[in-house]
């Protein structure tokens, strides 16, 4: 009969000492960093109430009485008043202020986008005399205030014939938002990774082709994020167009909240007020929430490699 050798005895292990000072640092480290995360998430807490608290008291004005709006303010509305809406958006012209903004925003913001991305994936991917220059330039524009160009621009415009237009306000915003959309897109296309762009060139693609097909799908993420800024920026944009459209056919909603808040002077309609107001919030919020995950994306990209 065969036996097994029976295995050595495994060696015994001395258990390490645990030094008594190093049980106090590490409690003091993990109460410190309990009593950040308290604070943090308290200035979180109150930072939301802040800004939720408006929005939600702005809604529940909106489908209140004028009465009850000045009386109780705080108070919920005996029931929903859907006439508020319905008398903002006929009566008070809404209806063709959010048309026009619709229209206005829309086209700038496809061109500030389409000519933003363009100039930005130049000036990113390819060196060339004056390079440094035209992207400082874009640079500066940021810093240029808009109340300065006022009175020139409202002579150019008037000058060629685009005053009081939509393309010609469309034109504006464009050149208004390009500064920004440029900076934020450079920094955005050169975390980029060149060998696609390389491949896509050896493969015998075109350098529009390779924009179009490769790199403007690449940037994804920061054209929607640099977009919801732009969308926000034109949309809540009032000393433009109150400055270069004065057409009361083509005035957007800044204009039209403007109008209806003094229409009536001591009298005014309060409850139709909130629910334009509300109106003219509704886009930008669903706009937020859409793309919330492609926002953060945009912002992010490039952090960790």
């Amino acid at each position: 009969m065969k036996t097994t050798d029976t295995p050595p005895a495994a060696p015994a292990v001395e258990p390490v000492p645990v030094s008594k000072a190093s049980a106090p640092a590490v409690k003091e480290k993990s109460s410190e960093g309990q009593v950040l995360n308290v604070f943090s998430h308290g200035v979180l807490i109150i930072w939301a109430i802040l800004v939720v608290l408006p929005l939600l008291w702005a809604v529940m004005a909106s489908f209140k009485t004028d009465d009850s709006i000045l009386s109780t303010p705080w108070a919920l509305p005996d029931k929903l008043h859907f006439e508020n809406w319905s008398r903002a958006w006929s009566q008070a012209h809404m209806s063709d202020y959010f048309f026009n903004t619709v229209v206005v925003v829309g086209c700038s913001l496809v061109g500030t986008l389409l000519l933003g991305a363009m100039a930005a994936y130049v000036l990113a991917r390819f060196d060339f005399p004056g390079n440094r220059f035209i992207y400082y330039l874009f640079i500066g524009g940021m810093s240029f205030p808009i109340i300065l160009a006022l009175v020139p621009l409202f002579f150019v415009m008037n000058n060629m014939g685009l005053l009081n237009t939509r393309h010609g306000l469309i034109m504006v915003y464009i050149a208004y938002s390009l500064p920004f959309t440029v900076f934020f897109l450079t920094s955005f296309f050169r975390t980029l990774p060149t060998s696609v762009a390389e491949a896509a060139m050896l493969d015998g693609a075109s350098h529009s082709r390779t924009f179009f097909q490769v790199m403007l799908p690449m940037a994804k993420p920061g054209l929607i994020s640099v977009g919801i800024f732009n969308f926000l920026g034109q949309w809540n944009q009032y000393m433009l167009p109150t400055v270069l459209n004065t057409d009361p056919n083509h005035r957007v909603l800044s204009q039209g909240l403007v109008e209806l808040a003094t229409s009536q002077g001591y009298k005014g309609d309060w409850s139709g007020l909130f629910a334009g107001l509300v109106m003219a919030m509704l886009p930008v919020l669903a706009a937020y929430i859409i793309f919330q995950r492609q926002v953060v994306a945009g912002l992010t990209a490039g952090a960790v490699k």
